[in-house]
């Protein structure tokens, strides 16, 4: 498939909004059980949703950016019984009213934050479902109709998020840097187990259409000769990355070693201060693999209608 960049970037930044919005929670949580040392509740929490919401509104709008006609984007939410893009239309705006009021309430010291905050989880772990099923769910793309990409992307959104929160403490001069570090780093190596498991799977994948089904012709050998267009087309264009292989593999070995190895390393020397710059540094180079992440897992997806459209002669 054709990677869209508006929505690398809508999937990616709305995956750091979340899992830092649940980073807080969990301390805010923590704190409330007193299993953990209370953080600042203006600077950090409130300020932190407020970025949390910052991320979720950038990811909002550039996903604006993918249509075709931008004043009709509320239309997308009337096919919500049938269709997982419109449940996502649907429940990011309300999760980001859950963060601003979570962060509003902070700042302002309302009560009932521990419910509301409960609330927007769930609200968020049901945003990552939805947009990871948007692709589960399209059966004749193989390479995305599994469990594990709904898996992956609250993995690794998760990843990112915390990784974000741990940088966040450490610039706010706050305690348990460590504790969402350890986080952290668990929940990136997960992501790269279960986004191991995926790219094994995807390419161990066997096409179940060939040639002649594409075109109904039922003869054993059939050789492609010309695509039929004397240029491109939309089909040409939308279902495929137009990249050579090398290119494939060079972007999968960038985010492989983006994602995963250097932020960790970096968070464990970061940890030791703790030092914000060093896991900020974390965070970046985890979002710019994510970004390198997200390109691979459209562009790798071979949509049925490239066995016909293939040559260009």
């Amino acid at each position: 498939m054709h990677p869209a960049f508006s929505v690398i970037f809508l999937t990616t930044l709305i995956g750091v909004g979340q899992g830092l919005f649940m980073a807080l929670y969990l301390l805010h949580l923590g704190a409330e059980l007193e299993v953990l040392a209370p953080m600042d509740e203006v600077r950090f929490h409130a300020l932190g949703g407020l970025i949390a919401l910052a991320f979720l509104a950038a990811g909002l709008l550039a996903s604006f950016f993918h249509l075709g006609h931008p004043e009709r984007a509320w239309r997308a939410a009337a096919m919500w019984r049938t269709s997982w893009l419109s449940r996502e239309v649907i429940v990011l705006p309300a999760f980001m009213a859950l963060v601003f009021l979570w962060s509003l309430g902070k700042f302002l010291g309302w009560p009932g934050m521990t419910v509301l905050g409960a609330v927007a989880v769930v609200v968020s772990l049901a945003l990552f479902v939805c947009t990871g099923m948007i692709y589960a769910c399209i059966k004749f793309l193989q390479e995305w109709h599994s469990p594990l990409t709904v898996v992956n992307y609250l993995l690794l959104g998760s990843a990112s998020g915390f990784t974000f929160a741990t940088a966040w403490a450490a610039y706010q001069g706050e305690g348990n840097v460590r504790y969402l570090g350890a986080w952290a780093i668990a929940l990136t190596l997960m992501a790269f187990v279960t986004r191991s498991a995926s790219l094994i799977r995807n390419a161990r994948l066997k096409p179940k259409s060939s040639l002649q089904t594409a075109i109904g012709v039922r003869h054993p050998r059939i050789v492609q000769k010309s695509q039929g267009f004397m240029g491109g087309s939309f089909n040409t264009r939308e279902f495929f990355h137009g990249k050579p292989a090398a290119v494939l593999k060079g972007v999968k070995w960038a985010f492989l070693v983006l994602v995963f190895p250097v932020p960790v390393i970096l968070m464990g020397v970061g940890m030791q201060g703790p030092s914000w710059p060093v896991l900020g540094a974390a965070f970046v180079a985890q979002y710019v693999g994510l970004i390198a992440e997200r390109w691979f897992f459209f562009a790798q997806a071979n949509h049925p209608q490239n066995l016909y459209y293939q040559v260009v002669s």
